[in-house]
C-alpha cells in the first residue's frame, strides 16, 4: 500500500489546520496554478477544530471573521447565538419582579433575565454560523458533546489574513490552532501576536476605567470580566458550570421533541425555510438541520449504506455561507464509488470506523492511499478523484464542502460519467472491444454506494 502524502491528512487531537493559498476563492481560478502539487491541501483555505464538552461544560461566547459549519458528532445541549439588531424574545416570567440588595448603604434593583432565542442541538446536527456572529454551546446531557467545526478562511466574508482565529468574549483561552503549512516568518508573527495579546478575551484590551463607564459597572467587576492578573483564574475556552446552566427556555416533552424533528424533516423535504407559511427573517433564521438520522438519507442501499446531503436547497442560510455538508455511512467492506466534486473542496472527518481511501490528482498520480480512521481529517481538493472502501468494522464520516450546492460526478454506476459516454467512444479511448466497453457501462447498476458481489482477487481467478 502506498504511503500517504503527509501534508494531506492528520489525526485530529485538538485542531487540524489546512491554510489556504493567499488568494481568496474568487481569485483562485487565476492563481490556482501557483499552488504546488504537494500543497494542494493549502488551496482549500479551511481550518478544522474539535471541541469536547464534558457534562455541564460551557464553550464560552466567541465569534470568528469566517463562516463556519459545526457538526455534532455526539451528545446534546443548547446553542446560543447573538444576531445583531434582533430582539431578546426569551424573557424571565419574573421580569417585572424587583429584588433589593443592600450594598454600601445603597439599594440596587434587578430585573429578570432576557436574551435571544436558545436552540437545542443533538447528535447529527449541522449548525451554520455566519461570520462575526457570537455564539456559545452548552452540554446539558449525560455524556460528552463532541463538536467538529469547519472555518472557511477563503470566504469573501473574511477580510483578514489566512490565519484562523476566534475572538472570545470571556475567559483566557489558549491558541486553538496549530499553525501548520505556514512559513517561519508567518509563525513568528503569529507567536508575537499571541504574546502581545497574552491569550485574553476581547475585553481585556480596553481600559478598565473606560469599560466601567461603558457598562456602568464598578472597576473591580470589570477587571474580573477582563481576566486581569489580580483577578485571573485558570479559565480556558471551556468551563464547567456549577449545577445546571440557568437559561430561559421553553420546556420540551418527548412528544414535542419528536414533533419538532418531524417538522424539520418536512421543511427539509420541501427544500425551503418556512415558519408558519412565512419566509424567514434574519432574526428567525434557521441555523440547524439534522443529517444524522437514517430516515433522512438521500442515497440508501440496505446492503451498502447511506448518504445524506445538506445544501442551500434544504437550509437557505448555506447560500449565504457558500458551504454545504454530507453525512455518510458505509457498511462492512462497502464502497463509495470513485467520484470527484466539480465545484468545491471536500474536508472529510472520520466519525466512526475505518476505511481505505485513495485520492488521485490531475496527472493521474496517487496522492493518498491509506487508511482513514475515526478522528482523522482528509482534504480532497476540487476535481481530485476519490474512492472509499470501508473496513470490516464499517466507516462513517461527515464531509464539509466549500460550495453551497456541491456537484458530484461519479465514475461508475448509474448517472456516472462512464455510463453517459457512448460505448464506441470508450472502446477507442481505452483500446478495448466494443463488447467490453458496453459491459463497462452496464455492469455497475448501483448509485454511489456498492456492496461488491465478489472481491477483485476472485475476479482475477475467474
Amino acid at each position: 500500500m502506498a504511503k500517504p502524502n503527509s501534508f494531506l491528512y492528520i489525526s485530529l487531537c485538538l485542531v487540524v489546520l489546512f491554510n489556504g493559498c493567499l488568494a481568496k476563492r474568487w481569485q483562485q481560478q487565476q492563481q490556482f496554478n501557483q499552488c504546488q502539487l504537494d500543497k494542494q491541501f493549502q488551496c482549500a483555505g479551511v481550518a478544522v477544530v474539535r471541541h469536547t464538552l464534558e457534562c455541564n461544560g460551557l464553550l464560552l461566547p466567541q465569534y470568528s471573521p469566517t463562516h463556519q459549519l459545526i457538526y455534532i458528532v455526539q451528545g446534546r445541549g443548547y446553542l446560543g447565538t447573538v444576531l445583531p439588531g434582533c430582539p431578546e424574545t426569551y424573557q424571565d416570567s419574573q421580569q417585572q419582579q424587583q429584588h433589593h440588595q443592600q450594598e454600601q448603604g445603597q439599594s440596587r434593583r434587578f430585573r429578570g433575565d432576557r436574551h435571544q432565542k436558545i436552540q437545542h442541538f443533538r447528535q447529527g446536527d449541522i449548525i451554520a454560523i455566519p461570520a462575526g456572529v457570537a455564539h456559545w454551546l452548552y452540554n446539558n446531557g449525560d455524556s460528552e458533546v463532541v463538536a467538529v467545526s469547519l472555518l472557511d478562511l477563503n470566504n469573501q466574508a473574511n477580510q483578514l489574513d489566512e490565519n484562523p482565529r476566534y475572538f472570545y468574549l470571556a475567559g483566557n483561552p489558549e491558541d486553538e490552532f496549530q499553525q501548520q503549512g505556514q512559513g517561519r516568518r508567518q509563525q513568528q508573527q503569529h507567536q508575537q501576536h499571541e504574546q502581545q495579546n497574552n491569550n485574553n478575551n476581547v475585553l481585556s484590551g480596553f481600559s478598565s476605567e473606560l469599560l466601567a463607564d461603558v457598562f456602568n459597572m464598578d472597576v473591580q467587576t470589570i477587571r474580573k470580566l477582563q481576566g486581569s492578573e489580580e483577578e485571573r483564574r485558570p479559565r480556558k475556552n471551556i468551563v464547567k458550570v456549577d449545577g445546571e446552566l440557568q437559561v430561559i427556555r421553553p420546556p420540551r416533552s418527548r412528544q414535542e421533541q419528536e414533533r419538532e424533528e418531524e417538522r424539520e424533516h418536512r421543511q427539509s423535504g420541501r427544500g425551503r425555510d418556512v415558519d408558519n407559511g412565512l419566509e424567514e427573517t434574519l432574526c428567525t433564521l434557521r441555523l440547524r438541520e439534522n443529517i444524522g438520522d437514517a430516515s433522512r438519507a438521500d442515497i440508501y442501499n440496505p446492503e451498502a449504506g447511506r448518504i445524506s446531503t445538506l445544501n442551500s436547497n434544504k437550509l437557505r442560510l448555506l447560500n449565504w455561507l457558500q458551504l454545504s455538508a454530507e453525512r455518510g455511512k458505509l457498511n462492512r467492506n462497502a464502497i463509495h464509488v470513485a467520484h470527484w466534486t466539480q465545484n468545491a473542496h471536500t474536508v472529510i472527518y472520520g466519525v466512526r470506523g475505518t476505511a481505505r481511501v485513495q485520492v488521485v490528482d490531475d496527472s493521474g498520480r496517487s496522492v493518498f492511499d491509506d487508511e482513514l480512521q475515526q478522528g482523522q481529517v482528509l482534504i480532497v481538493p476540487q476535481n481530485f478523484a476519490v474512492v472509499k472502501r470501508a473496513s470490516s468494522e464499517g466507516f462513517e464520516w461527515v464531509a464539509f464542502k466549500t460550495n453551497d450546492n456541491a456537484q458530484i460526478t461519479p465514475l461508475a454506476g448509474q448517472n456516472s460519467v462512464i455510463r453517459a459516454i457512448p460505448a464506441d467512444v470508450l472502446a477507442n479511448a481505452y483500446q478495448i472491444s466494443r463488447e467490453d466497453a458496453q459491459e463497462l457501462k452496464e455492469n455497475s447498476q448501483d448509485i454511489a454506494l456498492i456492496r461488491p458481489s465478489r472481491t477483485s482477487s476472485e475476479r482475477r481467478v475467474m
